[in-house]
């Protein structure tokens, strides 16, 4: 590991943002680290996205609420709504996409002013950011949310049949701005000065990946648009369905991002 310490100048930041800083490294094992503009800027651009990211999750949420509620309408199936709401999809995937391109510009810029880069074989793959067993859950999950909407369109009844089509746009829409994500974490070079640094990075993106796979959308979205207007066996579905992996979800317990952040550094 090479390491020399840089005074971060070219990053203006604000004291309160350092002050962070210092609590998010003492939160993770790191209460000796020093708190460095470098990670205070890259801290609070990512706090800006994740804001925004849940802004364009709460979006595609209510858009998916109202194009199930004009079902209800009682008027003949016209496909407008989901025409709407396909296009609605496709505008949050471009907009979480320039999102991900100003987290990359604001890393870009903050490791253009290291005096080096620590030198070290690491490039964090989808096994250390994301762990197989998240991985799994991850697409269990998504795995059921589909074979629960694809089941209903089996429904002889026509409204229930255009509540599973909203919720299968719907859970596309959230998968296709899932893995936008993913990829950034996985492909952007890491931008580290020394093993404080990179291994605060590498806890970055661990975070950053397990917050992207918690199923909240997945496990909410069938049930708020279709649980109590499909058939009976469909709720009796939904709900194992949701006690299952919630009961996962529970038990199943994971190393914390500090150690899997060390593990990798011990490689």
């Amino acid at each position: 590991m090479t390491r020399e310490p840089s005074p971060d100048a070219g990053l203006p930041v604000r004291a309160a943002d350092l002050r962070l800083a210092g609590e998010w490294l003492a939160r993770h094992g790191m209460a000796d680290a020093r708190p460095t503009p470098l990670l205070a800027s890259r801290l609070e651009v990512r706090e800006r996205a994740r804001l925004a990211a849940y802004v364009i999750l709460a979006v595609l949420i209510i858009a998916s609420a109202l194009a199930a509620r004009s079902v209800f309408d009682g008027q003949p199936y016209r496909p407008l709504p989901l025409l709407a709401l396909t296009a609605l999809v496709a505008g949050m995937l471009l907009a979480q996409s320039l999102l991900d391109r100003w987290v990359r510009g604001v890393d870009q810029r903050a490791g253009a002013t290291l005096s080096r880069r620590a030198a070290h074989p690491i490039q964090p793959g989808w096994r250390v950011v994301l762990g197989r067993p998240y991985a799994v859950f991850a697409v269990a999950t998504f795995a059921g949310a589909m074979a629960l909407a694809g089941s209903a369109l089996a429904v002889p009844d026509p409204t229930v049949r255009q509540l599973a089509v909203v919720v299968l746009i719907g859970l596309l829409g959230v998968t296709a701005i899932t893995a936008i994500q993913l990829r950034h974490l996985l492909r952007f070079p890491v931008v580290a000065q020394d093993e404080e640094s990179l291994t605060a990075d590498v806890i970055m993106r661990v975070e950053d990946a397990r917050e992207l796979t918690t199923p909240s959308v997945q496990w909410s979205l069938p049930m708020v648009l279709l649980f109590g207007t499909a058939p009976g066996w469909w709720s009796a579905a939904a709900v194992v369905y949701l006690i299952l992996g919630a009961f996962v979800a529970l038990r199943f317990k994971t190393p914390s991002s500090t150690t899997v952040a060390r593990r990798a550094m011990s490689i």
